[in-house]
C-alpha cells in the first residue's frame, strides 16, 4: 500500500491522516512547529493555557456530523467538551443603544426570539431562517450523505453575497446587523462572501455549539494517537523546505530537522499538503504549475485576519461565561470588519472566558478576539516574534488600551479584575499558522470570484494533493468534512463516508 506523506500537522493534516491511518495507509506527518495541531495548539502564559484558535465547536452532538465522524476515530471519548448555555448560546450588545440580545440555540427558538424582537419582521425572520436551512440541506457532504462525486446542483440564492441574502427578506437595518452577528466566525465581508457560508455556520452553531474543557490541544493528541497506533508517525519540527518535481509526479521532498536537511522519497507515496497554497508553490519552481497559475494564486486574496487580548484574571473576580459574547459599536458594522481606521478601531469583536478543569463560578482567562486586516502590520512584515521592536510593541498596546476601555464599559470596574495581559497580532498568526497575512480562513471565500477563492483536493502533480480550509469549508466542522474529500480521492469515492454513517 502506498505511503501518505502529510505536509502540516493543522486540524486538516491530522484528520486526514487519521482518515487514512485507519483505512490502513501508513501516514507520516511533518509539522513545522514544535506542538501539533495549528489553530488547535493551546500555548502557556503566567501559568495559565490559551487555546490558540479553536474557541466554539459545531458538529459534536450525537448524530451530527463531526460527532460522527470522532466516532468512527474512536476518539469521542477522549474528548472533554461541554455544551453553551441552552437559553443563551450567544450575547450581543450595541453600545450605541446599550441593547444587549440573548440569543437562544434550536432553529425555532432563534428564529422565535428574534420575532419577539422585531415583531414586524417576524413572518420575514421565519422566512430567512427556513431559507437557510434549506440551502444548506442541499449540501450532501454537510449531513454526509453519500453524493454524486461531489456533483450539485444548488439554489439561486447559493452564490448571492450573503449580505444581500440577508437584505432579500429583512427590512430593519437593526436586524439586518444583529441577525448577522456571527460574522466574524466565518470572515463575513459585503458584497463578497457567498451565502452559503454564511448559511452553513449558522445552522452549525444555531443546532448547538460545544466548547473544549480545559484545552484544544486534546483533539490535536487524539488524532495523533490515531496516526500513531495504525502504524504513522508525527514528527514535529520539520518545515518541508523543497518539492522535487518531475514529469508531474512528485518524486521527493526536503525538510529540516534540527539543522539536518532530510530528503524524502515520494515515488511510492501520496503527499497531502495541509498549507496554504501559496506557501504549498514557493515549495517548488516546477513548471507544472504555470504562471498564470502562480499569479492567480497571488492575486487571490486572503480572509482577514485578528489581534487578539489575552486576560489572566485575578481570582474571584470575573465571573464565568459559558456562551460566547459580541460587542458593537453600532449597528451597520458587521459586514465590514475587513475596513480599519485606527481611530474608529474596534468597531467590534467577540470574548469568552474559556472552560477550565473542575470550572466553577469564576473565570480565570478571558479572550477577546478583534477583527484587523493584515494590512495594518505590514510595516512589520520583516520581522520576526520577539524582535519587532519598541514601535510594535508602542502600537500593541495601544490597541490593547482601546479593547481594555470597551470592556470597561461593558462592566465597570474591569481593569481591577486583571492580574495580567498581553495581545497577539495578524503577525503572530502569520508565523504560527504559517498563514500568508495571517488569515484565519484561509484564501477569502469570494462569490464574484468564486473559482478563485478555492483550490480543488487535486492538483496538476499527479501524486499532490490538497486538504484543510482553503480546499472546501474552514472551521471545525468544514476542515474535518474536507479531510474527508481529500482521504476519498485516494480510497474512493464515498468509502469512507459510507463507514462514518454507521456512527450515530
Amino acid at each position: 500500500m502506498e505511503k501518505i506523506i502529510i505536509i502540516g500537522g493543522g486540524l486538516g493534516g491530522l484528520f486526514t491522516g487519521a482518515l487514512l491511518a485507519k483505512e490502513g495507509y501508513p501516514v507520516t506527518v511533518l509539522e513545522k512547529n514544535p506542538v501539533i495541531g495549528g489553530g488547535l495548539q493551546t500555548f502557556y502564559r503566567y501559568g495559565a493555557g490559551f487555546e490558540s484558535g479553536m474557541h466554539l465547536l459545531g458538529g459534536m452532538h450525537p448524530g451530527q456530523s463531526i460527532y460522527k465522524i470522532c466516532r468512527y476515530l474512536g476518539i469521542m471519548d477522549q474528548l472533554e467538551i461541554r455544551d453553551v448555555d441552552h437559553d443563551c448560546m450567544d450575547q450581543i450588545t450595541y453600545l450605541s443603544d446599550g441593547k444587549t440580545y440573548r440569543v437562544p440555540q434550536g432553529k425555532e427558538a432563534f428564529a422565535d426570539y428574534f420575532s419577539a424582537e422585531f415583531p414586524d419582521e417576524k413572518d420575514a425572520i421565519h422566512a430567512y431562517v427556513d431559507a437557510f436551512y434549506q440551502l444548506v440541506d442541499e449540501i450532501d457532504f454537510f449531513y454526509l450523505r453519500t453524493g454524486n462525486e461531489h456533483v450539485y446542483s444548488h439554489s439561486d440564492y447559493f452564490l448571492w453575497p450573503a449580505d444581500q441574502f440577508v437584505n432579500h427578506f429583512l427590512k430593519d437595518h437593526r436586524l439586518r446587523d444583529v441577525i448577522s452577528y456571527m460574522n466574524p466566525m466565518f470572515g463575513g465581508i459585503a458584497g463578497h462572501t457567498p451565502t452559503y457560508i454564511h448559511a452553513l455556520i449558522n445552522v452549525l452553531y444555531i443546532d448547538g455549539p460545544s466548547r473544549f474543557v480545559g484545552n484544544s490541544q486534546q483533539m490535536a493528541d487524539a488524532l495523533a494517537r490515531v496516526i500513531e497506533a495504525c502504524g504513522g508517525t508525527v514528527i514535529t519540527r520539520a518545515r518541508v523546505t523543497k518539492l522535487n518535481i518531475e514529469d508531474r509526479q512528485l518524486r521527493s521532498l526536503q525538510y529540516e530537522k534540527d539543522g539536518q536537511l532530510v530528503v524524502m522519497d515520494c515515488d511510492m507515496a501520496h503527499v497531502i499538503a495541509d498549507v496554504h497554497p501559496s506557501v504549498l508553490l514557493g515549495m517548488t519552481d516546477s513548471k507544472v504549475f504555470s504562471k498564470a497559475y502562480r499569479s492567480r494564486i497571488d492575486q487571490a486574496p486572503n480572509s482577514y485576519s485578528s489581534f487578539c487580548v489575552y486576560v489572566v484574571f485575578k481570582p474571584g473576580t470575573f465571573p464565568f461565561i459559558n456562551h460566547t459574547c459580541y460587542c458593537q459599536k453600532d449597528y451597520g458594522m458587521v459586514w465590514h470588519y475587513n475596513e480599519y481606521d485606527e481611530e474608529d478601531w474596534p468597531r467590534g469583536f467577540l470574548y469568552m472566558t474559556p472552560v477550565g478543569k473542575n470550572q466553577g463560578l469564576w473565570a480565570s482567562t478571558m479572550i477577546i478576539n478583534c477583527i484587523m486586516p493584515s494590512e495594518v502590520v505590514a510595516r512589520w512584515a520583516d520581522t520576526t516574534t520577539g524582535h519587532r521592536g519598541p514601535e510594535y510593541d508602542a502600537w500593541k498596546q495601544r490597541h490593547i488600551d482601546k479593547v481594555l476601555t470597551v470592556m470597561k464599559q461593558l462592566y465597570p470596574g474591569f481593569d481591577r479584575t486583571i492580574a495580567h495581559v498581553f495581545a497577539s497580532s495578524p503577525l503572530t498568526i502569520r508565523d504560527y499558522y504559517n498563514e500568508p497575512d495571517g488569515a484565519l480562513y484561509g484564501l477569502r471565500k469570494d462569490c464574484q470570484h468564486i473559482a478563485q477563492s478555492q483550490v480543488p483536493v487535486y492538483t496538476k502533480v499527479r501524486n499532490l494533493l490538497m486538504t484543510g480550509q482553503n480546499v472546501n469549508l474552514h472551521g471545525f466542522c468544514g476542515v474535518p468534512l474536507t479531510a474527508i474529500n481529500t482521504a476519498e480521492a485516494i480510497v474512493g469515492v464515498n468509502k469512507i463516508t459510507c463507514q462514518i454513517n454507521r456512527f450515530e
